[in-house]
């Protein structure tokens, strides 16, 4: 195998996680070690320059590759987006569902993938099943304490009534509280904030994004200067779509050169915000990402990811697609070949998990490898010449808006 990277850098756009960045790093080291002994090859980590990169020592297929990985970092963002109180969490449910039903959304989105609908319209059906449970238990104890009130003091049916639902709403708020402090374990809240982060501005990246994204354009720029044989960026989930207009500005900007830069998308939840009818800057976005020929783009997604729209590709299905389309090239994860019965079995159930096992290890192996993509001697655009696309990629476009940004 001919190396032509030696020195690589590669800028990670996660989706809508609130955690630390340090989170990505650990993942990288733990999953990559186990890569690489499946593998046969060799993975060293160390700090990187930054406070959010680290430094990977790559041994592989013969040749000595570094590379430099930094986490693009937009998890404030998320973060503050989250703070919503309990009631306010109810009130964007209304919002969201509103915003996505009655625009037609919706129900364009069920004739791609069922996964990730049902995904957004879990966290709906699971917040509304916990007010239902609050209510029913705040009346129980209405009734509870009006009957020890009344049986006390006979003549007290108003006092009866006035001290039971003061208790009442006491113990639902106190449920509704107690429900939210399990959320890790269920991910409605989290969820739902997630869904309502697109949907309140129709699909339109809000002030504070853009201004982030903007910031992300500039470290690309930085890294394109730099002496890397080869500049990637890759938009995981949410991220997917935050990479392609980035890199669709820069572009238009005129800020490619040279010509270093490859995108590898992973689980991209794309049509979940193209699909909405003020994402025109989104749509055109992929448009320029769709008929350009400097960024080599690869999209991985997997059937067996619920979160994900597998194999949609994000230019078509969203009626953008130009009369010469080069990109992305759509591939599958395939991870129920990928990972072995034992595995895929140990997973298959854990939604939120096989969302990121993209940036994860597989003990049977196919051409997608996160680590040899990463830290290998090859390019994106290399490594994958010659490829076909899966033949299950859906391309018919679906979105009811299809106007571009001016």
């Amino acid at each position: 195998m001919t190396q032509t990277v030696t020195r690589r850098r590669v800028l990670y756009i996660p989706g809508y996680d609130p955690f630390h960045p340090r989170r990505y790093r650990e993942l990288y080291r733990k999953e990559g070690a186990a890569q690489a002994a499946i593998s046969g090859y060799s993975l060293s980590q160390t700090r990187g320059s930054g406070p959010y990169s680290w430094v990977v020592d790559a041994r592989m297929d013969g040749a000595h590759v570094t590379a430099e990985i930094e986490v693009l970092v937009w998890s404030d963002i998320v973060s503050s987006s989250m703070a919503a109180s309990i009631p306010a969490t109810y009130a964007q449910l209304v919002r969201t569902a509103w915003t996505y039903i009655a625009s037609g959304a919706l129900f364009r989105l069920m004739k791609l993938r069922k996964g990730p609908v049902i995904a957004a319209l879990y966290p709906i059906l699971f917040l509304l099943g916990q007010l239902v449970i609050a209510c029913l238990i705040g009346w129980a104890m209405v009734a509870v304490v009006r009957l020890g009130v009344v049986t006390l003091w006979p003549g007290g049916q108003a006092a009866g009534w006035t001290l039971g639902l003061i208790v009442g709403a006491g113990v639902a708020i106190a449920t509704l509280r107690w429900f939210k402090a399990q959320d890790a374990k269920v991910f409605a809240y989290y969820l739902m904030h997630d869904y309502a982060f697109s949907a309140r501005w129709g699909g339109a990246y809000p002030p504070e994004l853009e201004n982030r994204m903007a910031a992300f354009a500039d470290r690309i720029a930085e890294a394109l200067a730099s002496d890397a044989d080869e500049v990637l960026v890759v938009g995981h989930s949410s991220g997917a779509h935050l990479a392609i207009s980035v890199l669709a500005d820069m572009i238009r900007a005129g800020r490619m050169s040279p010509d270093r830069c490859a995108l590898l998308s992973l689980g991209h939840v794309v049509p979940m915000v193209s699909f909405l009818p003020k994402a025109n800057r989104l749509r055109d976005d992929l448009h320029v990402m769709g008929e350009q020929q400097r960024i080599p783009w690869v999209d991985v997604t997997a059937p067996g990811d619920g979160c994900a729209f597998a194999l949609c590709d994000p230019v078509a299905v969203s009626g953008v697609a130009p009369k010469v389309q080069t990109g992305p090239l759509i591939l599958s994860a395939a991870f129920s070949r990928t990972l072995s019965p034992e595995r895929w079995n140990a997973l298959k159930r854990r939604y939120f998990r096989l969302h990121f096992q993209y940036l994860c290890a597989f003990d049977r192996p196919g051409d997608y490898d996160y680590f040899r993509i990463t830290a290998g001697p090859l390019t994106l655009a290399e490594r994958f010449a010659g490829r076909a696309p899966s033949p299950s990629a859906l391309r018919s476009p679906v979105n009811r808006y299809t106007d571009r940004a001016a």
